[in-house]
């Protein structure tokens, strides 16, 4: 705890003669954010910026339900071309199809839904375009253990993946 202003020196110098005091005792040593800029210093503050910085820091994110289901569509979409199959990607996009025809026919807190199902044909035929068909399966699965993926495969799908990172 502090001591009190003594009568008859200024805010100023009082506060100084404190600052001066600590720095004399070391207590500003090892600091954080010693020799770095001020984050966002010439960002204008608003009431909530606290609670905005908690929120991105902690990595929460809260959209009403309207929107969120907008953001997973295109995630669902995206994650439905990169799919390694046809078949994986088609229950992605119908079972985002689901969420979304739920989402339109209740009604929630928020805007209204303008979110409209995927056409799954459309962008499979988009995934199809942009990495070919899928490849038929190998005839020595027969020997394959519950799990597992013949070798071959194994080698396709990497180089395959490897060739689309780097495109």
């Amino acid at each position: 705890m502090t001591d009190r202003k003594p009568p008859g020196v200024s805010w100023q110098t009082w506060i100084d003669r404190q600052i001066e005091d600590a720095q004399s005792r070391g207590e500003f040593d090892g600091l954080d954010g010693l020799g770095k800029p001020l984050a966002d210093v010439d960002r204008p503050r608003d009431e909530l910026w606290w609670i905005r910085e908690k929120l991105k820091r902690e990595q929460v994110e809260h959209l009403p339900p309207t929107l969120k289901i907008l953001k997973d569509r295109d995630v669902a979409i995206a994650q439905a071309v990169a799919a390694l199959t046809e078949d994986e990607a088609r229950s992605i996009l119908e079972a985002m199809n689901v969420r979304i025809r739920y989402e339109n026919a209740h009604v929630v807190i928020g805007p209204p839904s303008t979110a409209v199902p995927i056409d799954v044909e459309a962008v499979l035929t988009r995934r199809r375009s942009a990495r070919g068909p899928d490849p038929e399966p190998d005839d020595d699965t027969t020997f394959v253990q519950a799990g597992t993926t013949p070798r071959r495969a194994r080698r396709r799908r990497w180089s395959r993946e490897t060739r689309d990172r780097s495109a």
